[in-house]
């Protein structure tokens, strides 16, 4: 008789009775920069357990989709907005309780967003707004679940990647000018920067942002319109400004 070897020894029966059932869900954190401040975006739920809470968009994975498919989804459905190609998984969260109904571990999904555009409620979520982080974060906006500590952990990694990536670039537009590009360092990092130090930053070397010869609508009266920038190719292998620098100074900062 031929003894079989290891990978052909086929696997003893289990009982999938004996073990605890639990559900899969996926939420969304997506941010973006509006009035200078970084938002994010909530849902107010429309149903048990937490209703008339706000939440960040999310819902059960089905049996037969993927975790993106999930995703993209429960996203559209709660929210309208589109942003199939943009979601990244960032973490999972699955302590005991974290969700009154069963055990539930949920798998976080980020996406940055430059612009939401205009946001309708669905199916199962009352309405959607944007509302700055810090409000969400420091507790002045009470979250469902664990939806603080989840947007928390979605701060957490867009800081990480503005440092090491160009994600700032992700933020703004087609074209957008040096302030605006500033603001969104100001705004994740919850730092000052000086503008003079900033614009030497990513204007002195080649390739971080190229001048279009354009300018932005006028602002205040009598000040002239900022220089209008696109992202050049540098921003492919990291970022001009660092919050951590060999010295203990940030480039960039004041």
């Amino acid at each position: 008789m031929t003894t079989k070897t290891r990978s052909q020894k086929v696997a003893a029966p289990y009982d999938p009775s004996q073990f605890p059932a639990f559900a899969v869900t996926v939420d969304v954190v997506v941010l973006t920069m509006s009035e200078g401040t970084l938002q994010v975006l909530l849902i107010r739920r429309g149903v048990a357990p937490f209703e008339g809470m706000w939440a960040i968009p999310g819902g059960f994975k089905r049996p037969y989709e993927t975790l993106d498919e999930a995703a993209k989804r429960e996203l559209g459905e709660e929210t309208g907005v589109d942003s199939a190609n943009l979601l990244t998984q960032f973490g999972a969260y699955g302590d005991p309780g974290r969700d009154p109904r069963m055990n539930v571990v949920t798998v976080a999904y980020l996406a940055v967003l430059r612009k939401v555009g205009v946001v309708v409620a669905g199916t199962d979520a009352a309405p959607a707004a944007l509302i700055p982080v810090s409000d969400a974060l420091n507790g002045t906006i009470k979250l469902a679940f664990d939806h603080a500590r989840i947007v928390r952990g979605a701060v957490e990694r867009v800081r990480a990647d503005l440092d090491l990536t160009g994600a700032a670039t992700a933020f703004v537009g087609p074209t957008f000018t040096i302030a605006e590009l500033r603001a969104v360092y100001e705004a994740v990092w919850a730092v000052r920067l000086d503008g003079a130090n900033f614009r030497r930053s990513v204007v002195a070397e080649d390739g971080w942002v190229i001048p279009t010869g354009r300018r932005a609508r006028p602002g205040a009266p009598g000040g002239k319109p900022a220089e209008l920038y696109r992202a050049g190719r540098m921003w492919k292998y990291g970022s001009p400004v660092r919050r951590s620098q060999p010295n203990g100074r940030r480039k960039g900062a004041s």
